[in-house]
């Protein structure tokens, strides 16, 4: 599957089917057995993961969720926090009139940022995924409830077509697409109909023993996003 959170979405039919959870930490939850407390990291060291949600360096990060979740506004502060380049999928697969790069330039382009020590990419694309996650060493995985993250795509989406706001490449969202059935052209009607779909791919790639390198961050709410970026941005001492 390709997903462009653009409201020019391409997708394939999925035969996925439901899975387990996969081990993963719920930023503002409880702690489990598996997870530890904060401990401080000594001055100089790579910004640590404190607390229930982290346990161990963060330098590569893959940012994921379904269209509307917020996965290119926390990137970009987790971005920030980290001090490491931010990069969008969607900002490279999508070329100038809404073409879309080929899948062979598509990995040789990302090949060249994954190479990087630092780095935070936003984006579900499968052509590039394996790429992505081979090198990071954190999933931080976006599932906020369905209603919140159509409200946000479709004032998203609202706010995008009013000001013709250029996205990528001199490419702009049109504002007759909201009002389309089709969900390859309306990306409120794709995000509301491929939520759940999602969770469930995600939950059985994440549970792949080929991702066991990874540390996922689940974040199930506003208030777990909150705490995640609170305690990235905690200074070492």
């Amino acid at each position: 599957m390709v997903v462009a959170d653009t409201g020019r979405v391409r997708s394939s039919p999925s035969t996925d089917t439901e899975a387990r959870d996969p081990p993963v930490a719920d930023c503002g939850g409880a702690a489990t057995p598996n997870q530890h407390p904060a401990l401080p990291a000594p001055r100089g060291a790579p910004v640590a993961r404190p607390g229930t949600c982290h346990d161990a360096a963060m330098e590569r990060v893959s940012v994921i969720g379904n269209s509307g979740s917020g996965k290119t506004t926390l990137g970009r502060h987790l971005a920030a926090a980290l001090d490491a380049p931010f990069v969008e999928l969607d900002g490279i697969f999508h070329q100038p009139g809404w073409t879309e790069l080929p899948a062979e330039q598509f990995r040789e382009r990302l090949s060249a940022v994954v190479a990087g020590d630092r780095w935070v990419i936003d984006g579900n694309y499968s052509a590039v995924r394996d790429l992505v996650w081979e090198r990071a060493d954190t999933v931080v995985w976006l599932t906020l409830p369905r209603w919140l993250v159509t409200a946000r795509v479709l004032r998203r989406t609202v706010g995008r077509g009013v000001r013709r706001a250029e996205l990528w490449n001199g490419n702009r969202e049109e504002l007759r697409n909201l009002f389309s059935r089709d969900p390859m052209q309306s990306i409120v009607l794709f995000s509301y109909r491929n939520h759940h779909g999602s969770i469930r791919r995600y939950e059985r790639r994440l549970a792949d023993p080929a991702q066991a390198h990874l540390h996922v961050v689940r974040l199930r709410s506003r208030r777990e996003v909150r705490a995640l970026l609170d305690q990235v941005r905690q200074p070492s001492t």
